[in-house]
């Protein structure tokens, strides 16, 4: 039987509640052809955010649910990529758009069960400094008190990263600059009363701390990578599901693959159904100004770009978020279902 499970989430100031999972013991089985036990059921895991634009647009029109076919899709919500992560081990869902660092976490930690199977968007993440705050350079950093949406994550650990390169000595709690965890919209709040100088956040946060707060951009982070892409979402998937469900993973994938593809060809119309879907879900839409921008910081991918996710790993490592030796992610990607899926549709791996 079905069990309904709410998850509150604050995202742009509304409260919301939503989430289904179900018991693994109480899904519907039946055999695969790989001769596994495999569901009749999806459960999906993602965040009502702009880098997740293509599972919130086509969950929220039934375009992947079709693409699915008689494998049932539930989704399920999430704020943070953690906690993603840990319904993934607790067999509460079975797939997530999750951002690099969790998705790395999750692969070592579970000694390689979870696997990336496609990427989901570059750039889309930025240094946002008060107009007021005195930072014109790095060496203006001293001092300041800065923020990150969660200890560990993907932005935090770039900003972490950047102070690093710069000479500062970055720790967990306190440290010079300090570094205060906090969620996106308690760091719009402490910039516009001015209890931080500055913060690293994803899009559309940027756009709207630079209208509402005072701000301006002090770095796009495409600045600090080759080409200026580098992975900020990729759908992961737990590598027993994949086997028992190579289908319903396909069907997944690409919906996945069509709908980045729409996006990107359909920008304005992207942006009235990614808001359309974000007000039903929160009872509030975002700022279309904040999004339109937030747009042009940033590109829906289907291609991991595993390199960047290296990087991520490795500054991750540096930083003391991972183990004492340095990640060996060489069995973390799971492309081939992605390949098929290009192949059939005639497209390349980069998007």
């Amino acid at each position: 039987m079905d069990a309904r499970v709410k998850l509150g989430i604050t995202a742009a100031l509304v409260a919301f509640v939503i989430g289904t999972s179900v018991a693994l013991a109480d899904r519907p089985l039946v055999v695969s052809s790989r001769g596994e036990q495999a569901s009749d059921t999806l459960r999906l895991g993602y965040f009502p955010n702009i880098n997740h634009a293509q599972a919130v647009i086509g969950v929220g029109n039934g375009d992947y649910q079709k693409a699915l076919g008689s494998v049932r899709l539930e989704r399920q919500l999430f704020t943070a990529g953690p906690a993603a992560v840990e319904a993934l081990f607790a067999g509460r869902i079975d797939c997530s758009y999750v951002g690099p660092n969790p998705a790395i976490n999750g692969y070592l930690k579970s000694a390689g069960s979870i696997k990336v199977v496609s990427g989901v968007s570059s750039g889309g993440a930025v240094f946002v400094v008060r107009n007021d705050a005195g930072i014109d350079s790095p060496a203006d950093l001293a001092g300041k008190r800065l923020a990150s949406p969660q200890l560990g994550n993907t932005q935090d650990v770039a900003l972490r990263t950047y102070l690093l390169d710069h000479g500062y000595d970055v720790k967990k709690s306190g440290g010079d600059p300090e570094i205060q965890p906090a969620k996106p919209a308690d760091i719009l709040t402490a910039m516009i009363k001015g209890d931080i100088d500055g913060a690293w956040v994803p899009e559309p946060w940027g756009a709207r701390i630079v209208r509402e707060a005072g701000a301006h951009i002090f770095l796009d982070e495409r600045e600090l990578w080759e080409g200026g892409r580098f992975a900020t979402s990729l759908i992961i998937c737990r590598s027993d599901y994949i086997e028992a469900n190579p289908q319903a993973v396909k069907g997944l994938v690409g919906a996945h693959v069509d709908k980045t593809v729409w996006i990107n060809s359909h920008k304005e119309e992207a942006v009235q159904a990614f808001n359309q879907e974000i007000a039903r879900l929160l009872g509030s839409p975002f700022d279309e100004r904040d999004l339109k921008i937030a747009l042009t910081r940033m590109d829906f991918t289907y291609d991991p770009l595993q390199e960047s996710v290296a990087k991520v790993a490795h500054d991750a490592y540096r930083l003391g978020f991972l183990e004492k030796e340095e990640p060996d992610l060489s069995g973390m990607f799971d492309l081939e279902i992605l390949q098929d899926v290009l192949a059939e549709r005639g497209l390349g791996l980069q998007q």
